[in-house]
């Protein structure tokens, strides 16, 4: 028997993610047509002996979340539970917390994974490496491969080439270790929760140590990776899984749209029914799109390559979209121009507007780089990135938005270009 444990984080996070985790929490934001977690969801449940997902993470339970959950469930047949934490607890401390329901039915083995990640997620190969490599009571972390400069930039392993097993680990070093990253994909035994229990110990007697302070928590704030990875590395229980298929993280607005190129690509073999095709009497379709069969689209409409639709958006003649997510009950009027944007819940978009980002694209010409995570602002200016729109955003006709984030609630009535407008 297996189980999968997903952490969804909470909304202190999620701030490159703003102004769309303003609106819903960043897991369920539309990634590829659906909510991101849910690929996750689909992930596990296609692993053979799968008996329970659980959701850990510190959002308030709401009606979009139970909904989501509820939904989740009939489609997949499968119990998937929230947990809720009562404070940010770090990526052990929250399943060191609900260790008795993660090891409640007695599971051989359980699946721990960061929800902001975009993976083709083999599991089932993670299974099969484990039970041929090591000890049966060994634990294996999912790993790629990136280019040095970027490695920096994630937790970093050293392996031993003829085992795998990890010699070394470092999160985010200052200078090169090693060009295997970790890809925040776990498989792990209850054992690991003996490792765990003695970082917890010494958290508490190192805070006995120390002047009172109201953070009586702390000690149950531990992370896998700092915290565990480092000292089990070179103890022969730690094994890296490298994988070859597509990885990325989702830590901003720009990366959700490189994430949908990477699902829509692989929805060929896994969900060739979501990628919408050229008919008689629709929309002109070039590259991989997802249509929400609730969207109307005028047929003079040219979408694609790597467009997203989401329900009861309205597209009018003549408009254009190309890599760009379009979220629910957006209307594009005829003859506007969406490139390289998220365009946000219920916004308008006038007649011949043009909405314009700056694409955040990994180096095409390395096939190891990895999209870079970039801040808001550098040097005191908004970096040229995707243009987000955030819920109920009016762009008149006529205006141009380049490279902006423009936040709920505003009628433009002029061109913007780099900036945030408040």
């Amino acid at each position: 028997m297996l189980k999968a444990v997903i952490l969804i984080g909470g909304p202190q996070k999620g701030t490159r993610f703003r102004p769309l985790s303003f609106e819903v929490p960043k897991p369920l934001f539309p990634v590829a047509g659906v909510p991101m977690l849910q690929h996750h969801i689909e992930a596990c449940a296609k692993v053979p002996n799968m008996k329970e997902i659980l959701l850990i993470g510190f959002y308030q339970p709401n009606e979009e979340l139970n909904r989501f959950l509820l939904n989740a469930q009939q489609e997949f047949k499968i119990s998937i539970r929230y947990l809720q934490e009562y404070a940010a607890l770090g990526t052990g401390g929250g399943i060191y917390h609900f260790r008795d329901q993660i090891v409640s039915g007695s599971p051989e083995a359980f699946f721990v994974l960061n929800a902001d990640v975009c993976s083709a997620f083999p599991l089932t190969e993670m299974l099969r490496f484990q039970k041929e490599h090591g000890e049966p009571n060994s634990f294996v972390i999912l790993g790629t491969t990136a280019n040095r400069k970027q490695s920096m930039n994630y937790g970093c392993i050293v392996e031993n080439e003829e085992t795998n097993e990890v010699l070394h680990y470092v999160e985010k070093p200052s200078t090169f270790v090693s060009d295997i990253i970790n890809c925040g994909i776990y498989l792990f035994n209850p054992d690991i929760f003996q490792h765990i229990g003695a970082v917890f110990q010494k958290n508490q007697q190192d805070m006995l140590l120390e002047e009172p302070t109201n953070g009586w928590h702390r000690a149950e704030a531990i992370r896998l990776e700092q915290d565990i990875f480092t000292a089990l590395a070179g103890q022969g229980k730690l094994y890296v899984y490298k994988t070859l298929s597509f990885w990325s993280q989702i830590k901003s607005a720009g990366s959700a749209i490189y994430a949908s190129r990477l699902y829509l690509n692989q929805y060929h073999t896994t969900h060739p029914e979501r990628l919408a095709t050229n008919k008689e009497g629709g929309p002109k379709i070039t590259g991989n799109v997802y249509i929400h069969p609730t969207a109307n689209i005028d047929p003079t409409a040219v979408l694609g390559p790597n467009v997203s639709i989401g329900t009861g958006v309205t597209i009018g003649a003549g408009v254009r979209v190309r890599e760009s997510i379009i979220l629910h009950g957006a209307n594009l009027q005829d003859h506007c121009c969406v490139l390289n944007s998220i365009v946000g819940w219920d916004s308008t978009i006038g007649k011949w507007a043009r909405v314009e980002g700056t694409p955040s694209d990994p180096n095409p010409n390395d096939p190891y780089a990895k999209i870079d995570s970039e801040t808001l602002f550098r040097e005191g200016k908004l970096t040229p990135s995707i243009t987000i729109l955030g819920c109920n955003v009016t762009i008149p006709s006529e205006v141009i938005i380049l490279n902006s984030i423009v936040l709920p609630h505003k009628d433009l009535n002029r061109g913007f270009k780099n900036q945030i407008i408040l």
